[in-house]
């Protein structure tokens, strides 16, 4: 069975930023077995203030690659997220080839845990501007439509609880993680007159590039005081870390028929980790 004409989201067409690898990778694929066409954007390229390496085009590509395994079609472009201008040309390009657009995942973020002062505005700006810039270039095209849709912002853990060191990335990461939810649940009302619906997911600690490097992972120590603690500290069950893919499929029945009258939900994918603060 080909999953691209048979799957419960057949015909519908995503849009995902930071889509070249971990979790916007796993969206891709998860979305694209499920029946869906794939529009994927990534900056791929770095930001300073990042101590661990980002995303390239090749590794872009290699999302593209797998959607396409599925039977599935998929749209690739470069993107900055900062910018609304090339974010709208990468949607307009998957547009032109689609010619609809049915969910939005806004996931491109950073986490430039211990950057200092540049760390608070590039955090901010990827992580919830961008957020907001992905929904609004997204926003015209669905509302034409007239058929609804569905919009889910990747948050953390972080945006439920205040959890971070003095660090101005880690404060940045923290707060725009907060104003995520922010952002889902005023446009949660916005557009529900529309039939669009939008939550946010909140996943703790993901087994992703971003997450699983020395930089992060010291910077987790740092917070807990404990040299070497495992990456599922606060965790409730005893899990170590999540997978990308635990995350997709909250974010595919998100999406999917199953939660249609789901909407304006911040929900925790955390193995009980906010419970435990």
């Amino acid at each position: 069975m080909n999953p691209s004409t048979h799957g419960p989201l057949h015909g519908r067409v995503a849009f995902i930023t930071g889509a070249a690898r971990g979790q916007g990778r796993a969206y891709a694929v998860r979305l694209a077995a499920d029946g869906a066409n794939v529009i994927a954007v990534d900056l791929c390229g770095q930001i300073a203030s990042v101590p661990y390496p980002l995303g390239t085009w090749e590794d872009l590509q290699t999302t593209a690659q797998l959607v396409e395994d599925t039977g599935a079609r998929v749209v690739a472009r470069r993107s900055d997220v900062r910018d609304r201008a090339s974010l709208s040309a990468a949607l307009q390009a998957g547009l032109e080839e689609f010619g609809r657009l049915d969910i939005v995942i806004a996931n491109a973020g950073i986490a430039p845990l211990q950057a200092g002062g540049d760390g608070w505005y590039d955090v901010i700006d990827v992580n919830l501007t961008g957020a907001y810039h992905t929904v609004e270039v997204a926003i015209p095209t669905m509302v034409e439509q007239g058929a609804g849709g569905s919009i889910v912002l990747i948050g953390s853990a972080a945006g439920l609880a205040g959890i971070g060191t003095a660090d101005a990335g880690s404060i940045g990461y923290t707060a725009a993680k907060h104003g995520v939810v922010g952002l889902m649940r005023l446009y949660a009302k916005l557009l529900a007159q529309h039939n669009i619906r939008v939550n946010s997911v909140h996943p703790s600690g993901v087994d992703t590039p971003m997450f699983n490097n020395p930089f992060t992972q010291q910077w987790l120590a740092d917070l807990v005081g404990e040299p070497g603690s495992t990456p599922g500290i606060g965790n409730a069950p005893p899990v170590q870390i999540l997978q990308a893919k635990d995350i997709a499929d909250a974010v595919a029945w998100l999406v999917s028929d199953q939660a249609r009258f789901i909407t304006g939900v911040a929900l925790p994918v955390d193995a009980g980790w906010v419970t435990n603060r």
